[in-house]
């Protein structure tokens, strides 16, 4: 019998995690979560993590399970949740992946082999390396990285050897890895799903969520982990603005505008990645129902 990996996937804050749940009880499945940070332990209300009713309603996988003091990405993420996905579909004939995480997707369903587009926080994070420590530091980073493209690369071109550590940090995988490697073939065949609403009711689920994150006691959660603020896992919306706060470069009220203003330009990235695929079908995050319908029909068809 045909095995289903159903994705489902949108913008932050359209409410992925309360329709999965729909989605996988409705099927008797399991979900396993495609989102970059719920993964670490140490982040929870920063990160939207599904609370205790929501994680006892459907067993979800990749929930805090990592600490952010390991060095994890996309290509770990690649083969650990297809070991999940096929243990899974073992004794079921679908398993639900839910996240907003583009790259983390594209791993799972095409594999890692594909150029991700550049990661602006981390190109941020080396141009920052470039201005402190100069461009003879970027070169050693990148000669140990990937020796190969080290010695074809310009090396007096930083643009160049920005972008190819960026991909290189973003992905786990050598930059010159990318250039040839065709996509992966799956045992299972995916049903995509998008989540999306009118963008002035987005906006306003994302400001929502923010205020509710702060309530929640965000700013505590964020002091904690401050002195760990060097590490790539906290180079994270909803953080990263409090940091610059308790740094005092910023008030409490600015801070806050800036995690809703830049939790918002998040969503636009990512809406620009899900609609370059056409194999994406949209709903809305009220009709739960409907999707259940389609994907009855769908798996039916297949």
């Amino acid at each position: 019998m045909q095995k289903h990996l159903i994705v489902l996937n949108g913008p932050t804050g359209i409410g992925k995690t309360k329709t999965g749940i729909q989605i996988a009880k409705n099927f008797k499945t399991e979900i396993v979560s495609a989102d970059s940070r719920q993964i670490y332990k140490e982040m929870t209300i920063g990160t939207a993590v599904p609370d205790f009713e929501e994680l006892n309603a459907v067993k979800h996988h990749f929930i805090q399970t990592h600490s952010i003091h390991e060095v994890y990405n996309a290509s770990r993420y690649e083969n650990e949740a297809l070991d999940v996905i096929d243990s899974v579909l073992k004794t079921n004939n679908l398993v639900l992946l839910v996240g907003g995480s583009m790259l983390y997707i594209d791993a799972v369903c095409r594999g890692i082999d594909i150029m991700p587009d550049a990661d602006a926080e981390i190109r941020k994070m080396l141009k920052d390396k470039l201005e402190k420590e100069g461009l003879e530091s970027l070169r050693f980073q990148l000669k140990k990285i990937d020796p190969n493209y080290y010695n074809s690369v310009d090396l007096k071109n930083p643009n160049r050897i920005i972008h190819a550590l960026e991909i290189s940090i973003q992905t786990g995988k050598p930059y010159s890895s990318f250039r040839s490697n065709p996509n992966k073939t799956r045992s299972f065949s995916i049903i995509k799903i998008g989540l999306n609403c009118d963008r002035k009711k987005l906006h306003n689920r994302i400001n929502s969520r923010v205020d509710q994150m702060i309530d929640a006691g965000l700013e505590n959660e964020a002091r904690n982990l401050h002195h760990l603020k060097h590490l790539n896992a906290l180079n994270t919306v909803g953080y990263r603005e409090l940091f610059a706060y308790f740094d005092g470069k910023t008030t409490l009220e600015k801070a806050i505008e800036l995690i809703k203003r830049n939790s918002r330009r998040y969503a636009r990235k990512q809406l620009t990645w899900f609609r370059s695929d056409n194999e994406i079908n949209w709903f809305e995050p009220e009709q739960s129902n409907e999707i259940i319908s389609f994907l009855k029909n769908q798996i039916s068809v297949k």
